[in-house]
């Protein structure tokens, strides 16, 4: 990979010095610090005045330092999955972009439908946008190291109108530590049980002094993962390569060709180092580097200066579909002289592509912060973060180029930049209320861009063999003079047989990513402006409200007004009930409004190439598309909190509905063939636009406001702690999500069938989170359960669907924690240590050596173990 091996050893040495600048020990927590959530101080959900969770109007859950370290994932997307039910994440291997930055899930709704905050302040967005479903583009939170969080607190509910667009499920924000004295470092290590998937992880972080005033705070993280792999041979009707297996067939085409020397030498190519299988399935491999900044420095006592930022880079890879010979990628070609040119000269076993993504992620945010002699207090910050990702395709071809193809291609680059200015107030006004009256109002100016790099020429420059007859040998199924020429110098060339190769057209571009053409590659970019007010105080001792309201102004798109009303009613000292209602609204991003993707897909085996092109540009316009508008929202939530002897328990109903949702329109067929319809005339809609290849391309698809959708469910969190005596203390937490997704309107012109089945039954509506922590001496032992409840997947080839019902799923997970003094920590443990898998695949959605369905929720690897040991200076 590109970055060095010994990195990693390098980055320990650095912490571990920098550790040594601070000789006082880091405090070790008490039983004690290990408090019930429902007790904690939060800043999220409330643009004034900081309030406990039990008195906050709306659900928010918050995650100390404590409950970070206590998960054996160090990836803070993981960490969040295995704290909240209701935040789901998938694992999606051959899947372009989402193979390397992850989309995720918040009350059943996409990523980008939820705001990630850093210390309150807005995160920029990753530069992928989803090719399939929302097409979310949403904030890379892998970018986060764990070890940099002091805590962090998830608000489950629509926020629209106290964050702006996105916060529609809900916000994130992570709160950065603070120290200005003290250091750690941690190594991890671990592997699959199958003895593959082998990670590392080294985290450091440090508090420095800035004068006598500031803190310096800096984390940093080191991560190696290896590949891992749940695959089988492939070994499908139309091709096998797996001569052992059941569905073997001697009499099959393919069987005399699998069977030759040279196929069965050409494997070694197309294995690609994954054993014996040339599909493989899994955990792709991946490195990392990733640095956080966070600091402060007092001014005066009414003035303080803030700064933090990061810099990330990454890299990963994962494979494409295995290319069999005679699948219309690797095909017989006439050459300029008449000969017969095959893929299978360069890759006499097939070839599997190899898809490469570079992330390199930036921010940088100052601002100043403090209060006026008037008793306002201002918070002034300006911000810019950037996200980029550059591909490279190998182990490949560009077929239409035949022989004087590269196997190695770089397709072009994503950029999303963001830059942002913003004002926050707040000023209390005495009144006659319970409590003054706060209001807290302010103003943001941003400007964000999403560029389209031009890839390199070959990567997607139509060749020769994009057409038919490319030198012209034959006219009206008889030879041209150049044809009779290339006979008599004793080519085989028949023009009488419409299958001799001299007809064959094949794909345009690096097959599996074809790169960004001229014609694709721009910035997309705007600007907005928005203004906000946030009133609350407590009406009586027991009533609290809150109310919010929101201008917010694109140049792409008309001005939006958003409103919340959250109030909390606190009958007795230990019950509480609280609601609230509110707009929301989510402008389309310019990668939605921009994106452009030409991939391979391989329905049956055959390989048909797939466009994705902007809704506003002409060539989805030729398609019938129109310019995409904002999604709106109507959120409520009403539920309760109560403390009953030592239990805390909150309960929370929801539901969310969300008008012209954004989404990607069901694959349409494109065919040259006249007598085809509807495929046809998408193929002349495709060729009038001037898209390159055209003739080349089986399926496009665009996104669309094509429907209103609806998320509805509960979520429960109840926390009990039990002290034994002398036993130490247990502390049991129990959190579990049910949700439940529906169509409100007709989707049917957009989503097939087997879409509209998949998104309201794929994921499993039941999710729960039960977790036990015992706190003895300086032993801590914990214990956790993860249940997914059934899911039901679909797959069109008949009427009806053909459907597979997946059996719920519990994953047993323990760690050990050993405090040996002062300085070191020593944790051990695993998850899913009963080796559970979910049920394997066995309608068409999984085939070409894919086992489990990889976009499940639970994850398909099986049991990890791994140590981990931590020191505190």
């Amino acid at each position: 990979m590109k970055f060095r091996k010994h990195r990693k050893y390098l980055l320990a040495i650095a912490c571990l010095s920098a550790s040594g600048l601070s000789t006082q020990a880091m405090a070790q927590q008490s039983d004690d610090a290990d408090v019930s959530r429902l007790e904690e101080i939060v800043v999220t959900g409330s643009r004034g005045r900081p309030r406990t969770v039990a008195d906050s109007p709306v659900p928010i859950d918050v995650f100390t330092e404590a409950d970070l370290r206590a998960i054996s994932y160090t990836d803070t997307n993981d960490i969040l999955k295995t704290l909240v039910p209701s935040f789901n994440l998938t694992r999606q291997p051959i899947s372009d972009g989402a193979s390397f930055i992850r989309p995720a899930e918040l009350r059943g709704l996409p990523t980008d439908k939820t705001l990630v905050l850093v210390n309150s302040k807005r995160r920029h967005r990753s530069a992928l946008v989803s090719i399939g479903g929302s097409g979310t583009q949403g904030p890379d939170i892998a970018t986060i190291p764990s070890i940099a969080l002091k805590n962090i607190e998830v608000l489950r509910d629509g926020a629209s109108a106290q964050y702006g667009s996105d916060a529609i499920a809900g916000v994130i924000n992570f709160i950065l530590k603070d120290a200005s004295d003290g250091a750690s470092i941690s190594i991890d290590g671990g592997e699959y049980s199958e003895g593959d998937g082998a990670q590392i992880t080294i985290q450091g972080n440090i508090g420095l002094p800035l004068g006598d005033n500031g803190f310096l705070n800096l984390s940093a993280e080191y991560y190696e993962a290896d590949a891992a792999s749940r695959s089988e041979q492939y070994c499908e009707s139309w091709f096998c390569v797996d001569q052992t297996s059941p569905r073997w067939d001697p009499n099959a085409g393919y069987a005399a060709f699998v069977t030759t020397p040279s196929y069965q030498a050409g494997l070694a190519d197309a294995n690609i180092g994954f054993g014996d299988v040339v599909q493989p399935w899994g955990q792709p491999e991946q490195e990392a580097t990733r640095f956080f900044f966070n600091s402060g420095y007092q001014i005066d006592a009414d003035t303080e200066a803030y700064a933090f930022g990061n810099y990330s880079e990454s890299e990963s890879d994962g494979s494409f579909f295995y290319r069999w010979p005679g699948n219309g990628t690797i095909e017989e070609l006439r050459e300029p002289d008449g000969g017969i040119y095959s893929p299978l000269d360069k890759y006499p076993g097939g070839f599997t592509p190899r898809f490469f993504g570079e992330v390199f992620d930036f921010s940088l945010l100052g601002g100043i912060r403090g209060a006026w002699d008037n008793g306002l207090n201002y918070d002034f910050s300006a911000r810019t973060g950037e996200s980029e990702i550059r591909y490279v395709l190998s182990n490949t071809i560009n077929p239409s180029q035949g022989r004087a193809s590269k196997k190695s291609f770089k397709p072009g680059d994503l950029i999303n930049q963001e830059t942002q200015f913003q004002a926050d107030f707040t000023y209390e006004f005495e009144s006659d209320l319970a409590s003054p009256l706060l209001l807290a109002f302010g103003t943001s100016y941003m400007n964000e861009s999403y560029e389209v790099v031009q890839g390199e020429l070959d990567s997607y420059d139509p060749g020769p063999y994009s057409e038919k007859d490319p030198w012209g040998f034959c006219n009206d199924g008889t030879a041209t003079a150049a044809g009779m020429g290339v006979i008599a110098n004793g080519s085989t060339l028949d023009c009488a047989d419409s299958g001799d190769p001299v007809y064959r057209v094949v794909g345009v571009g690096a097959n599996g990513f074809p790169g960004f053409s001229p014609q694709f590659s721009e910035v997309y970019e705007r600007s907005s402006f928005a203004l906000y007010g946030d009133l609350s105080a407590d009406i009586t001792d027991e009533f609290f409200l809150q109310g919010a309201v929101r201008y917010e102004d694109y140049d792409d798109f008309d001005s939006e007004i958003v409103v919340k009303l959250a109030g909390l009613y606190r009958l007795t000292d230990d019950f509480a009930i609280r609601g609230s209602i509110g707009t929301g609204f989510r402008a389309p991003t310019p990668g939605q409004q921009g994106t452009i993707n030409v991939s391979t897909r391989l329905p049956q085996g055959f390989p048909v190439a797939t466009g994705l092109f902007p809704a506003g540009g002409p060539v989805a316009g030729a398609l019938g598309a129109v310019p995409l508008v904002p999604e709106t929202s109507t959120n409520y939530t009403i539920g309760f909190t109560a403390t009953i002897g030592e239990l805390d328990l909150t309960v929370d109903f929801y539901r969310i509905d969300l008008d012209d949702a954004t989404w990607a329109i069901s694959t349409r067929p494109v065919s040259t063939d006249p007598d085809s319809g509807e495929a046809y005339q998408n193929f002349l809609a495709l060729d009038g636009a001037g898209v390159a290849g055209a003739n080349s391309i089986g399926g496009v698809n665009y996104f669309a406001n094509g429907f209103d959708i609806s998320s509805q469910g509960v979520d429960l969190v109840a926390t009990l702690p039990v002290t034994w005596d002398n036993a130490g203390r247990t502390t049991f937490t129990v959190s579990m999500s049910y949700n439940k997704k529906d169509f409100e309107s007709d989707p049917s012109a957009f989503r097939n069938a087997e879409a509209r089945a998949d998104y309201v039954n794929f994921n499993s509506n039941l999710r729960g989170v039960f977790s036990a922590r015992h706190d003895i001496g300086n032993l801590t032992l914990v214990g956790r359960l993860n249940y997914y409840g059934e899911a039901e997947n679909s797959n069109t080839g008949g009427d009806p669907l053909r459907k597979q019902t997946y059996d719920a799923l519990w994953f047993a997970d323990i760690e050990a924690q050993y405090q040996i003094n002062d300085m070191f920590r020593i944790s051990g443990g695993g998850r899913n240590i009963f080796d559970e898998f979910p049920d394997k695949g066995q309608i068409g959605d999984v085939c070409c050596g894919r086992v489990f369905h990889s976009g499940l929720q639970p994850d398909w690897h099986g049991a990890y173990y791994y140590a981990r040991i931590t020191a505190d200076f």
